[in-house]
């Protein structure tokens, strides 16, 4: 039997003993849960059916004690295998339950990390099965790592919100919940809370732009299927970023020098994320994730804009500019929060 054929056979003969076991080795109440966890996160080399990631998703809806038992499931799955399917499919039931499931699940998903559950910590995962192997396994890492930073912002941005504070207190275990947070515009944040939201945004983003598959995972229908919901939820952090830079340009003129030099930077360093996005972008279209007419049109920050950046950051803080001076135009979409970064021509005195 052909090494890949046999991997194939004791993969199943895996799948047909996590089902056996589930079944007598949970309560009757839950052992249908195990099972369609299992289903949804089998060895065959296809995306996962549809059905088995709604019945845990209806499952989980019933009680607490489920959404329990379905994350202590899920982390012993995903920690135990050393097979990137498995692994790949277990990740994207997991941003389905955060995004899907019930509110509970961040919360929950929070607490069991908090206390040591070794659930998005795949740094050390390896898949040696094969040759190419080494693609998909780092594809399972940076995924993990992108799901990660994801829950991190999403609650902090919750516990900020609450207490109206940028500092986050580890020692309270407090999340608020999706239905008691009030996020506040970011115009109205202070430049620090500002500052703050852009860096974790720029950050979620630097964990987009790793999640791009090498090798030949750029070719597996299973890695295209896991990026589909990364990429969507990409075009926000786009958005919202650039609602940010917007939001800093008009206030620039009126920023202490200190705050001046940290809009530079962090103009310098969309730069090259903007440029890596755009190229990522491009390579999704062309692999048919998602439709092309969804993507946003990324607006590159330019060198010339920066140059025309650092002629303002120059120049006298008494100059008083009259006429009007705009270097990008944000447009705003529906249900979008965007920011359109095109540069006007300079006001001549």
């Amino acid at each position: 039997m052909a090494p890949s054929k046999l991997r194939k056979a004791i993969g199943a003969v895996k799948d047909k003993t996590s089902i056996g076991l589930a079944k007598v080795g949970s309560s009757a109440s839950l052992a249908d849960l195990d099972v369609a966890i299992v289903k949804a996160t089998r060895h065959q080399e296809y995306p996962a059916d549809e059905r088995h990631i709604r019945e845990v998703l209806n499952l989980t809806c019933y009680s607490r004690a489920y959404i329990g038992a379905s994350i202590a499931t899920i982390a012993k799955r995903l920690n135990k295998t050393k097979n990137w399917i498995v692994a790949i499919k277990t990740l994207v039931l997991i941003q389905r339950l955060l995004t899907d499931g019930d509110p509970a699940f961040e919360q929950e998903i929070f607490f069991a990390t908090r206390r040591g559950t070794r659930l998005l910590n795949m740094s050390d995962f390896r898949d040696t099965s094969q040759s190419d192997s080494w693609d998909y396994s780092a594809f399972v890492r940076t995924y993990a790592l992108y799901l990660d930073e994801q829950l991190e912002f999403r609650t902090q941005s919750r516990k900020k919100s609450k207490r109206g504070i940028t500092a986050y207190d580890e020692e309270d275990d407090e999340v608020a919940s999706p239905s008691s947070a009030r996020d506040t515009p970011v115009r109205d944040m202070k430049n620090e809370h500002v500052f703050s939201r852009v860096h974790h945004l720029m950050q979620l983003l630097e964990r987009v732009l790793a999640c791009r598959p090498t090798g030949t995972a750029k070719h597996n229908r299973v890695v295209h299927v896991a990026l589909y919901p990364l990429v969507k939820e990409s075009f926000q952090i786009y958005y919202d970023i650039t609602e940010i830079l917007g939001i800093l340009i008009e206030r620039f003129m009126g920023l202490e020098v200190s705050d001046s030099v940290k809009v530079h930077e962090i103009f310098c360093r969309i730069s090259k994320q903007f440029d890596e996005l755009d190229e990522f972008y491009g390579w999704c279209k062309k692999t048919g994730i998602a439709r092309s007419s969804e993507y946003p049109e990324v607006e590159k920050v330019t060198q010339n804009k920066l140059d025309v950046w650092m002629n303002i950051y120059g120049t006298s803080p008494n100059l008083c500019i009259t006429g009007g001076l705009s270097i990008w135009n944000r447009r705003v979409k529906p249900r979008k929060k965007t920011g359109s970064l095109k540069l006007l021509k300079r006001t001549q005195a």
